[in-house]
């Protein structure tokens, strides 16, 4: 088989169970902080169909797939959050933001922890799948992190600053995607993502 196209059928829906997991992360925490809009917009559930966004889940990871790009992202359907709602909006949007990424790491670790436990993980193929897993999760948190929004790493950003200063801040959220792909296109964005990866890889014994 193609390498690229075994690559594309064992990555992609790994990466589309991994956004998954992210984006219910942040519906989940938002409403534990006092905002119900994801649980009544039903989407507080693995269920990926609820959560795709044909180009951001699927078109541009396959596309980024085919042309070894060495960053491999996109994005579901953001889950819905009134942030008005949240207890306190200020302080909480940082932790709602956290949530996605803290997701994906939390799910590395403990495919990282089943993969020593268990020896039938150590065949080729099992291995493979294991990294796959791991490593697409780790990349998917290290990206959302990056602060520039309307990334997690804006959210958690906009919590720390001063009121003021997190206003003016988030007025660039609808450049943010011009921005960062820019900044793809420059190569910028590994110097932030594939670090940020290794250091989390070599933490969970990757």
């Amino acid at each position: 088989m193609n390498g690229s196209l075994a690559s594309l059928i064992i990555s992609i829906p790994i990466f589309i169970f991994a956004v998954v997991i992210h984006e219910v992360a942040h519906g989940w925490v938002a409403y534990k902080l006092g905002d119900p809009t994801a649980k009544f917009s039903g989407r507080l559930t693995l269920n990926p169909v609820s959560h795709i966004d044909p180009v951001g889940t699927i078109l541009l990871p396959v596309t980024l797939v085919i042309m070894g790009s060495p960053v491999v992202f996109g994005w579901a359907k953001p889950v819905p959050i009134n942030f008005l709602g949240l207890r306190n909006p200020k302080k909480d949007i940082m932790w709602v933001g956290a949530a996605g990424p803290a997701a994906n790491i939390i799910f590395a670790f403990i495919l990282a922890a089943i993969f020593r436990l268990f020896p039938v993980a150590h065949t080729p193929v099992l291995a493979e799948i294991f990294r796959g897993c791991i490593l697409i999760n780790l990349i998917l948190a290290a990206f959302n992190l990056i602060p520039i929004p309307p990334l997690d790493g804006s959210r958690v950003l906009f919590g720390l600053l001063p009121p003021d200063m997190a206003m003016k801040y988030m007025r660039i959220e609808p450049y943010g995607f011009i921005i960062l792909f820019v900044l793809l296109w420059l190569g910028f964005l590994n110097w932030f993502v594939s670090p940020l990866v290794e250091i989390l890889a070599r933490i969970i014994g990757v």
